[in-house]
């Protein structure tokens, strides 16, 4: 007995240390300075808007009556006004559709450092617009950042899973969503009265964006690229071999070249597979599906109104108009914690508890938030029960919802597939979002109070789905997740590994020779046809 409890207890100590050393740190440097100038800016983008809003309203109209002597109308500040936070998820859409030649022909990491390029651009447009008397910069500048974001929102959490060991890929997933928060909460902080929350400083709010840019191009390209990029699209076996070893901390990386190696024997071809190839391959028609649900379900599930409805429900419990700018830093804050608690945990609890749960919990607390807003005027400490849903509601998102559909959409896909699907679900990401900064107006004005009900009608569907559909994902290869979706495809293992790419087959053998022979100054001279 005694024996056992020493080998189990070893056994937990050398898990330990396992893990411990999975996190060398070029793998913490890279996931950081990459998410620092992508996912970050695009939860800053998301927030900055909000606090000079009147400032940039009044921008407007004066620049509008130095143009055609007179006051712009109150319909079409709010036309000009609802483009200008809109017209962002437009751009959003188009970076999601080009981001697929470009991380083929550039890489992952030369895509992310290109993609400063829109944010630099963005920027000087932005802040200049005052300046320049123009607010069609400040549009201008929207539309490019909205590109940025859509490019980065695929490119970064596809780099982040070719270079994390699977034993820690879902906590390096989610510093995607934990950079989002981050960018949100500055965003906040940032539009203090006491910062840049003036009327003639709101343009330093946009010129900010070019720090976080300057500094992931000063450190990113002392980073490697993918290994998996270098060796399945780019054959280079010596530089794959390098940029293991640079994130993996150690010298001996062949097994993890061989488990690379051996997806390229499963896939047959390592030719990139278009939207419709994709589409088309029964071997993955679940995976899309879970894709296409958990991201619709990532913007439509009534966070957006949430932010709509807080400064109403701070007001209504007392606080001070003054005052409500720094409660409001609150929210921001609880989205930061819950996403960095949801990065601690996911690979303890997994994928599937934190994603269902995180739903499950946004249902019941969307339905006490209708209740108490709309018995709040007969009860008076109701406000405050409000106030405690909101933030319940921010966390539940973040362990879960917030951050896990960008892990899966990496973990669900072959190298060859993984491009089109993050396409895929870029692209029903931005169409969704764009959907509820259209749509949730007129429901809102229909519905007042009881919108919430449809927000939580739709957290309660994704999470029944998820619960029937998703499989654990936490710590398995991709061959191994694949082979899990086999029995729901309706297709057998061997099957499944014919169709992942419906090319010409070749034997297992001649597939690796194509990848460890003829070796020349580090590159193969042989690739896979």
């Amino acid at each position: 007995m005694e024996n056992k409890q020493q080998s189990n207890g070893e056994m937990k100590e050398n898990k330990a240390v396992k893990k411990k050393m999975n996190w060398s740190g070029s793998l913490i440097v890279a996931s950081l300075t990459g998410a620092f100038g992508s996912s970050f800016l695009y939860g800053y983008n998301l927030s900055v808007v909000n606090a000079p809003a009147a400032y940039i309203k009044k921008f407007y109209n004066e620049t509008w009556e130095r143009r055609y002597g007179f006051s712009v109308d109150e319909s079409t500040l709010t036309l000009l006004w609802s483009i200008t936070v809109s017209i962002f998820a437009i751009g959003g859409l188009v970076g999601a559709i080009i981001v697929t030649p470009i991380v083929k022909f550039f890489g992952r990491k030369c895509t992310l450092l290109l993609n400063n390029v829109f944010a630099v651009t963005a920027a000087l447009l932005m802040s200049l617009a005052l300046l320049a008397g123009s607010f069609e910069m400040l549009i201008l500048g929207r539309v490019i950042m909205g590109v940025d974001a859509g490019i980065s929102l695929s490119a970064l959490p596809m780099y982040l899973s070719e270079i994390s060991p699977k034993e820690i890929r879902g906590s390096l997933g989610q510093v995607t969503a934990i950079f989002i928060c981050i960018g949100v909460f500055t965003g906040q902080v940032l539009g203090l009265p006491e910062i840049f929350g003036q009327e003639s400083r709101w343009p330093y709010l946009f010129g900010a964006i070019i720090v976080p840019s300057l500094i992931q191009v000063v450190i990113l390209p002392f980073l490697p690229e993918s290994p998996r990029y270098l060796l399945l699209e780019k054959h280079n076996t010596s530089k794959a071999e390098k940029a293991f070893q640079t994130f993996l901390g150690k010298d001996d990386v062949s097994h993890e070249v061989e488990e690379v190696l051996a997806e390229s024997r499963v896939q047959r071809n390592t030719k990139l597979v278009s939207i419709l190839q994709l589409l088309r391959t029964r071997a993955v028609r679940w995976q899309v599906i879970t894709v296409v649900v958990t991201m619709g379900c990532y913007q439509l599930c009534g966070l957006n109104a949430i932010w709509y409805y807080t400064n109403n429900i701070f007001s209504e419990a007392g606080i001070n108009h003054e005052t409500i700018p720094y409660v409001t830093l609150s929210t921001g804050a609880v989205e930061t914690v819950a996403a960095v608690f949801s990065g601690l945990v996911i690979e303890r609890l997994g994928r599937r508890p934190l994603l269902i749960g995180g739903f499950g919990l946004m249902v019941v607390f969307f339905a006490v938030l209708t209740v108490s807003l709309t018995l709040q005027k007969t009860v008076h400490w109701l406000p405050y029960l409000s106030i405690f849903c909101i933030l319940a509601i921010i966390a539940s998102f973040c362990i879960g919802p917030g951050g896990i559909p960008f892990v899966l959409t990496g973990e669900f896909f072959q190298q060859s597939q993984r491009p089109a699907a993050f396409m895929i679900a870029g692209t029903v990401n931005w169409l969704s979002n764009f959907a509820v900064g259209l749509l949730f107006p007129f429901i809102q004005s229909g519905l007042q109070t009881y919108c919430f009900l449809v927000f939580a009608a739709i957290c309660f569907a994704g999470a029944t789905y998820l619960f029937f559909v998703l499989p654990e994902t936490k710590n398995k290869t991709f061959h191994e997740i694949n082979q899990a979706f086999a029995k729901r495809n309706k297709v057998s293992l061997e099957m499944q590994e014919i169709n992942h790419f419906p090319g010409e087959r070749k034997s297992s053998a001649e597939q690796e020779s194509n990848f460890t022979s003829s070796v020349d100054n580090g590159e193969t001279k042989k690739g896979i046809v």
